[in-house]
């Protein structure tokens, strides 16, 4: 009677144990695994999310002041949104001969990943948007090439949706 009683007591982990083991695994999933692995493996996926958030962020401002002319000024280490003043009764033909308003901070690039042009392969360029959401550059579909590890695409319709493809 002794012996069955100790092979049932003996037969499986406790809970604490257990609750334990997963909080180790846990920490170390959080904490150990993310230094292993190359911080530009996310960066692509994480800066074409940031930069379709960007353009859909100042579209909306451009539909919604249409006495403002935004740009986005793309270099090779980051992007910059810039704000100038618009003459409603003028044909709009981009942020030129405005006064400027307001220049955000630079949103530098991080992990090595760029952005460039899919037409001409450019990461140095800059775009206005009209108070209807669409922008100077004139690209329909595949616009954008977010460089890291993986390359990544972002389409701009000529209607002005953004979207990843």
């Amino acid at each position: 009677m002794s012996q069955t009683r100790l092979a049932r007591h003996c037969s499986g982990f406790s809970l604490i144990e257990l609750v334990t083991t997963i909080l180790i695994v846990g920490i170390i999933a959080v904490f150990v695994l993310p230094k292993l692995l190359p911080e530009s493996s996310y960066s692509a996926y994480t800066l074409r999310n940031e930069f379709i958030s960007e353009l859909r962020q100042v579209q909306t401002k451009a539909l919604n002041n249409s006495d403002r002319c935004y740009r986005i000024s793309v270099v090779s280490d980051g992007y910059q949104l810039t704000t100038y003043s618009h003459d409603v009764n003028s044909a709009f033909s981009g942020c030129i001969n405005t006064q400027l308003i307001r220049t955000e901070p630079k949103q530098a690039f991080s992990g090595g990943a760029i952005i460039e042009l899919a037409s001409n392969g450019s990461n140095n360029f800059s775009m206005d948007f009209d108070n209807l959401g669409r922008t100077t550059l004139g690209c329909s579909g595949n616009c954008f090439v977010v460089i890291a590890d993986e390359t990544l695409n972002i389409a701009m319709e000529s209607e002005g949706y953004v979207h990843a493809l």
